[in-house]
């Protein structure tokens, strides 16, 4: 099988919450309650934490995980994973975001049987249906249709797609987790930014703009990331509760 390296992204800097990373979540910093989530994967061989701040690097390895420093000159969290990949090696590198602290480690899983299964991806990531119109209407919920075949058609922050009798569904809430093989990955990040990227100021628009595919997995199993102190106190509750 192929080699399987999870990347965690992970800065100091936070517009909304500075030093999230390093927070506590019941004992332990959120940085390494997304690190024990990923490390519960079956089929990640390594979980490395890319960062470029020596604090969360030393929350890291002070109970024996493994960090690696990136330039604090990168512009997104893909940058940094990739920079950290180039010492990981990996044929498959997963993309898990910083700040999910309940991500489930099957979740991970099936992203990673998804790109395995299609060799015609370039990269796979998770969606979950929705049934709030709220967040179908809600442009900080980033929204994803799909062909046929299980691969995006589009991601977008407004309505999708658009219906003329004020209806909603068809759309799934886009998870932001990203498998990559690895010499995509590379390759990703040498392209410039395009036009609906900057547009809807969503990365992933720049892979399907090159002519690339993205497989979706569907699941209902989206976890709540940490972007406010109300997020914080949910996870933080969840924890206790075991919930």
């Amino acid at each position: 099988m192929d080699t399987v390296v999870a990347v965690i992204p992970a800065r100091y800097g936070s517009t909304r919450l500075p030093g999230k990373a390093l927070l506590d979540i019941e004992g332990k910093p959120l940085i390494r309650r997304v690190y024990e989530r990923v490390t519960g994967a079956a089929m990640i061989s390594r979980v490395v934490v890319a960062t470029d701040d020596p604090r969360i690097a030393e929350a890291i390895t002070s109970f024996g995980g493994e960090a690696v420093m990136t330039s604090p000159l990168h512009k997104s969290g893909t940058d940094r994973v990739a920079e950290a990949a180039l010492v990981t090696g990996g044929e498959i590198i997963v993309n898990v975001q910083g700040d999910e602290p309940l991500i489930e480690p099957r979740l991970i899983d099936r992203v990673i049987e998804k790109i395995l299964e299609d060799r015609q991806i370039s990269c796979s990531t998770a969606a979950s249906p929705i049934t709030d119109e709220a967040v179908y209407r809600d442009p900080n919920a980033v929204k994803v249709v799909l062909d046929s075949k299980g691969r995006a058609l589009y991601f977008s922050r407004s309505p999708l797609p658009f219906y003329r009798d004020n209806a909603f569904g068809g759309a799934y809430l886009h998870a932001g987790i990203y498998c990559f093989r690895r010499e995509f990955l590379a390759q990703f990040t040498t392209f410039e930014p395009t036009p609906l990227e900057q547009a809807e100021k969503l990365e992933q628009l720049r892979i399907l703009e090159h002519g690339f595919s993205i497989g979706v997995v569907i699941t209902d199993c989206i976890s709540i990331g940490v972007d406010t102190l109300e997020d914080l106190e949910s996870v933080r509750k969840k924890i206790r509760n075991g919930t």
